[in-house]
Formats: structure tokens, C-alpha cells, sequence
């Protein structure tokens, strides 16, 4: 049986060992440790599937296209980071023993990450404190679905600020088809159903129904039309609801410059400079020559270290949180540029 997951498994790598107690303990709950036999191959050369994976216990082999061969063991300084993060995967990954792995969502991580360095809130404080276990964790799960994380990195935060909360008893109408969009809705508790009326069926005809983490509402905000569906209350529940406005404004991207690799070589030969966001644990495994490091919750304490003249390339692994980090400079007047799919990208990996 697989060890249990616990905060302090996960704070033994990078970059866990910077989050918050209480967004590390969120993270713990979507995902788990699993288990692989010796001789069983965890990923090949070029896989592309988005999952970031940890090295617990045991030993594995990675094999590059030139039959290089790397071993690492689970106590080695090495495996405190990522295996094999650059996607597609440059390695082939074999259990030399019987392993224990993590497998996260890479997607999830790199929002939580985000969240947990720009949030003047953990998690846990904007969550409710009462009730079942899904009340507790629904803003992970909301975080976690593809359209959140469609958001801008540098709006997380204003959106949860500004969600309200709503409690219905079972049957209540929250949208009704053909009436104006007036709000964008997550569940936080409960279940609600959604039906669309046709010429054919005026009792309409039921489409899905909803659960904690789902989010509707979305497309007569967008798209200015009329609610094309209704959707009910199934159970006694809660929901946050984004006003119109709000949803309108903080789902727009921020306005952002963003460069390839090689448009970034070329400014920071021409006088800009690499600014790296990461953690400290982060950069120390690798970075730009020259880059500064300062991490994304530090940019605003350390805004008197910038050179107001001076233009800076924001990178980090993914450019989620460089995003976030540009977002708050170009707002402080300084001139950036954001480096277009972060440090993990094959063009600068193979460069």
C-alpha cells in the first residue's frame, strides 16, 4: 500500500517547500503517492501528458536520445526537483526498484503556486470553516477546472475578493433560459441540475448536473445573449456568484508583452536584464546567466532594487507567475517583457 501523503512529504521538493501550510495541505488532497514496479517504465521520450512527477522512494533510470544514462535515487539532492520536467520528455524514465511517485496536475500546481505567492489570503481563510469536507476544499477544485484556468494569473486573487456568497434550499431557480446574464457561478456545496426548454418539450430537456467546483453561467456574459438554459437547485447548497462587471473586467488579460526565447537573447544583449521569479530552490537548480532572482511575493517589497530605466525579461517555468509578476511592475511603471512558455520549454531547454 502506498505511504500516505502528507505536508511534510511534500515540502521535501521543489517547489512545495515554499508554499503555505495551508495551501500545501489543499494540494495534498489532489493528488496522492503512487506505486510502480521494478523494471516498468514511468514515462518515455517525448511524452507530452502535463503531469509533474516527484521521486519518494526507490531508484529510477533516465535514457536520453544519445543512450545517456542517469540514475537517481530518492535520497539524491537531484530528486528534490521535478523528473524530467521540460515537456515533450527528453528522457525515458525506468524503475531500477519498485518506486514510490508523485503525480501532479501540472496545470493545478503551477495555479496554485501563483496563488499562493500573489494572495494576500491563504486558502484555507477564504474557504468555509464549517461544514463537510467538499466545503472545504472547493476552491482547489475550482481551480483545478480548465476554464479557471483560463484566468489571468494576475486576476486570481481580485476574484475570489470580490465572489459573494450565496446560500438556496433545494428547487431554487438560480438562472432561468431566455432571461438577461447577470452573474457568473461557482458550487462550493450541493449539486444543481441544468435544463434547456425546446419547441418540442416544454418541460425541457435535462443536459448535466452540477457539482462542487463547477462553474456556469459564463456564456451570456461573454457572448451578451440570453441564458440558454436553467439550472436548479437539486440540494440544499452554496454558491459564489461574479457580478457581470466584474466577470468582464478580470477576465480580460492584462495587458502583457510577451517574447520567444530568442526575442529574449536579443533584448537582454541589447541592455535588458533576465528576471527570474521563482523560488530561491528554483533558481538555484538552474537559471539565465545574469538573471535576478526575486521571488514573486517579494516583487513588491523589492521594487527599490529595480532599475526604472532598465527593461526586464519576467520568466519563470511555465510564465504563469512571470505573468503575474510583469502584471505588477508594468503597473508600477516599470517596462517588461514576459518570456512565452517559461523555462520548461524544449526551445530553451535544447538551446
Amino acid at each position: 500500500m502506498p505511504t500516505e501523503l502528507t505536508n511534510a512529504i511534500l515540502q521535501r521538493f521543489c517547489p512545495m517547500d515554499g508554499m503555505k501550510r495551508q495551501n500545501l495541505s489543499a494540494l495534498a488532497k489532489k493528488t496522492s503517492i503512487r506505486e510502480l514496479e521494478s523494471g516498468l517504465t514511468l514515462f518515455g521520450r517525448g511524452d507530452t501528458q502535463k503531469r509533474t512527477l516527484f521521486l519518494v522512494s526507490g531508484t529510477i533510470e533516465l535514457t536520453d536520445e544519445a543512450d545517456n544514462k542517469t540514475v537517481i535515487t530518492a535520497d539524491d539532492d537531484e530528486a528534490k526537483f521535478a523528473i524530467s520536467p521540460v515537456l515533450p520528455r527528453q528522457q525515458t524514465a525506468v524503475a531500477i526498484d519498485d518506486i514510490e511517485y508523485i503525480s501532479i496536475d501540472t496545470d493545478l500546481l503551477d495555479v496554485m503556486l501563483t496563488w499562493d505567492q500573489t494572495g494576500s489570503y491563504e486558502v484555507s481563510e477564504l474557504e468555509s470553516s464549517k461544514g463537510d469536507s467538499s466545503k472545504q476544499d472547493w476552491m482547489t477544485t475550482l481551480l483545478q477546472t480548465r476554464a479557471f484556468q483560463r484566468i489571468p494569473p494576475a486576476n486570481i486573487q481580485a476574484i475570489f475578493i470580490r465572489m459573494q456568497q450565496i446560500n438556496h434550499k433545494a428547487g431554487d431557480v438560480i438562472i432561468k433560459q431566455g432571461e438577461d446574464g447577470d452573474y457568473f457561478y461557482a458550487i462550493t456545496s450541493g449539486k444543481c441540475s441544468v435544463v434547456r426548454e425546446t419547441p418540442l418539450n416544454k418541460e425541457g430537456i435535462r443536459l448535466a448536473e452540477l457539482g462542487v467546483g463547477d462553474t456556469f453561467g459564463e456564456e451570456a456574459l461573454i457572448s451578451e445573449s440570453k441564458r440558454n438554459a436553467t439550472v436548479t437547485m437539486q440540494t440544499d447548497g452554496s454558491l459564489m456568484r461574479l457580478a457581470k462587471d466584474d466577470f468582464a473586467t478580470l477576465l480580460n488579460e492584462p495587458m502583457l508583452d510577451w517574447v520567444d526565447y530568442s526575442e529574449a537573447k536579443s533584448l537582454v544583449a541589447d541592455g535588458a536584464k533576465w528576471l527570474d521569479v521563482r523560488l530561491p530552490s528554483e533558481f538555484d537548480s538552474f537559471h539565465e546567466q545574469d538573471a535576478i532572482n526575486i521571488p514573486l511575493y517579494f516583487i513588491r517589497l523589492k521594487l527599490s532594487a529595480l532599475d526604472p530605466d532598465t527593461t526586464y525579461v519576467v520568466c519563470c517555468d511555465t510564465g504563469r507567475r512571470s505573468s503575474a509578476g510583469a502584471f505588477i511592475l508594468n503597473e508600477r511603471g516599470f517596462e517588461t517583457r514576459v518570456l512565452k512558455g517559461g523555462l520548461n520549454t524544449s526551445e530553451l531547454s535544447l538551446a
